[in-house]
């Protein structure tokens, strides 16, 4: 399977990674302190019947890092609208975001609702200000995520070398990348884009097909948001039990599903 690697050489577009396959067209885009690596096992499952495009987002992987970049969700959102326009596409597309990436593809989404036939998530974590939730577990539960992320991103020297840590027994090679090089993208993209996000905002307004796909495993989720995307309409939600939060063969093949329309479009729960 020959895949085409490049360097997008215009500062203003994101890093295309593969492009590869033929048939309808899936872009895919990765988590935060991550690259287009996240899809090591999904590529070769779509490609038979698909035109797989990976990018990798604003600031990590081989994309540009902006000396002025705050990388807010609509930054990120604008940065990969302009790399897919680059692409001339003919027809509506399908769009996978996983983790960071589906938070962005949820604005992306919301913002362009011809360009998409459908929507898919994988292990988004939908977080909401803990006020806004009525239940005090609930509360305690989101407010630890911000919790944790502020933390994380006031101690870099230990989030550094967790993150190496857990990075030298990931299962997928160089998975998980968090470094001097990409401080800055991963603190400003935590802050102005995960936990600043507009997901179920995003969500209620798109009208294409959304699956929302997550692993019983995933840690970053929070069951309390998890609620409310499975009330929203035009969303079908899929647990794969076994599976974490990275994007695994389970995972994987879950998704291929979905995109092939195999999956079915009522809440489900894999074997």
């Amino acid at each position: 399977m020959a895949f085409r690697w490049w360097w997008q050489p215009d500062a203003s577009l994101l890093s295309i990674t593969i492009d590869a396959g033929t048939g309808p067209v899936v872009v895919m885009i990765h988590g935060i302190a991550s690259s287009s690596v996240t899809f090591h096992d999904l590529v070769p499952l779509l490609k038979p019947t698909h035109r797989c495009i990976t990018i990798d987002i604003l600031g990590f992987g081989t994309s540009p890092q902006p000396a002025n970049a705050t990388y807010s969700l609509d930054e990120h959102a604008e940065a990969l609208d302009r790399t897919i326009r680059s692409l001339d596409l003919d027809e509506p597309f399908i769009l996978i975001g996983h983790s960071l990436g589906g938070i962005i593809a949820a604005r992306y989404a919301a913002t362009h609702p011809r360009k998409l036939s459908r929507l898919v998530l994988v292990g988004t974590p939908v977080y909401l200000p803990p006020v806004m939730l009525g239940d005090e577990g609930d509360r305690s539960t989101m407010g630890a995520y911000f919790s944790l992320y502020e933390y994380m991103r006031s101690n870099p020297s230990l989030t550094q070398r967790a993150a190496a840590a857990l990075a030298s027994i990931a299962p997928i090679k160089n998975v998980l990348e968090l470094t001097e090089e990409n401080w800055v993208p991963f603190t400003l993209s935590l802050k102005n884009a995960i936990e600043s996000q507009t997901t179920l905002a995003d969500m209620a307004q798109v009208r294409i097909p959304i699956d929302f796909v997550f692993g019983g495993l995933d840690p970053f989720l929070a069951s309390s948001a998890l609620g409310i995307v499975q009330q929203l309409r035009n969303v079908t939600t899929l647990r794969v039990p076994r599976a974490a939060h990275l994007i695994r063969s389970k995972l994987a093949e879950a998704v291929a599903l979905v995109v092939d329309g195999e999956a079915g479009r009522a809440p489900t729960v894999m074997a």
